[in-house]
């Protein structure tokens, strides 16, 4: 597979920059940083194109700040114009990431988002009698990144490419050489290329009957146990020897006692929230409804937090959990 060169003339193109503009501001009108950096909009566009054209482009002014939903996560905002400059990366070079991805790879890719995950684990829920569940312990902190270099070093010939990607990735560290920040646009595609070498020996080398990826959160089906614990415990060898990553303690279990993945809880002929799901979703929607009726958030307001809530539930068998809960505000 021959490696992508002169990119960097087409990331620059003044049509790709408006293209990565419009989608870095999508849901973000609003924002004060937003509506200054428009104010020049061409003039601040060409100041990016200059300075990535020249090899100055800034990377790592992030603003941090920690999220509990549904853990603990500590958030990297980058500037609106690093915004801006990922997303023009990424329209360009997203489809070589793409290729290296196996099918039921799912996270950051464009039609396979959770909604598809959440259907490739129902049908293989129906199909097979026994799950592994598995997870890694502080994925996006733990990512190598001299390995990561490695493997964007074999995908990528364009030098000033490399060169960017290499100062995105140096731009954050949550420990000696490891780490991508979580919140970047590119730190998405690069901790799902760095799993897909891992996605190709489980479907390739070990065979297995049943996986799917989504991130870091992994499952892998069949019919005989221990064949399948077997399978789980050279994955996760050659994962922890090639990658220099660590799991979590793996779960598995009979699929007709639910399959725990992505929030939901996969049984072979329904979908329920998990309870940390649902305890989420009623607390989100009580939130929501005092900060409209405080007059805190206007319609469009309401409607934007709770849009995506009634969204998350409607994935799974959730009608009558939804009814009550909206009778319970509203009553």
């Amino acid at each position: 597979m021959k490696r992508q060169t002169n990119l960097m003339y087409r990331i620059v193109e003044m049509e790709n920059l408006y293209s990565a503009w419009l989608k870095a501001h999508k849901g973000k009108q609003g924002d004060p940083a937003v509506l200054d950096y428009e104010k020049n909009l061409d003039e601040n566009l060409l100041r990016l194109k200059r300075d990535l054209m020249s090899g100055n482009a800034v990377t790592g002014n992030y603003h941090f700040f920690t999220i509990s939903d549904p853990k603990v996560r500590k958030i990297c905002a980058a500037p609106f114009s690093e915004r801006i400059m990922h997303h023009a990366l990424m329209n360009i070079c997203s489809h070589r990431f793409e290729k290296h991805l196996i099918q039921n790879s799912c996270a950051t890719r464009k039609g396979k988002g959770t909604k598809i995950a959440l259907e490739k684990a129902t049908f293989y829920t129906k199909r097979f009698r026994w799950f592994v569940k598995l997870d890694i312990r502080k994925y996006f902190d733990t990512i190598d990144h001299i390995i990561l270099k490695n493997k964007l070093n074999t995908m990528f010939k364009d030098k000033d490419v490399i060169e960017l990607f290499s100062d995105i990735i140096n731009s954050y560290q949550a420990d000696n050489l490891k780490g991508v920040s979580i919140g970047n646009l590119t730190s998405q595609y690069f901790a799902n290329h760095y799993l897909s070498q891992a996605d190709h020996y489980a479907t390739e080398q070990l065979k297995t009957h049943g996986y799917i990826r989504y991130m870091d959160d992994i499952l892998f089906f069949g019919n005989d146990k221990q064949l399948l614990i077997s399978q789980c415990n050279a994955f996760i060898s050659f994962v922890e020897k090639t990658l220099n990553l660590e799991f979590k303690q793996i779960v598995h279990d009979r699929t007709t006692g639910g399959v725990p993945f992505l929030g939901y809880r996969l049984y072979p002929y329904f979908v329920r929230l998990n309870r940390r799901s649902k305890k989420r979703f009623k607390t989100k929607m009580r939130a929501a409804y005092y900060n409209l009726e405080q007059r805190q958030w206007s319609e469009s307001d309401f409607q934007q937090h709770v849009l995506p809530l009634l969204a998350f539930t409607e994935k799974a068998d959730t009608l009558k959990l939804r009814k009550n809960v909206l009778q319970h505000i509203q009553g």
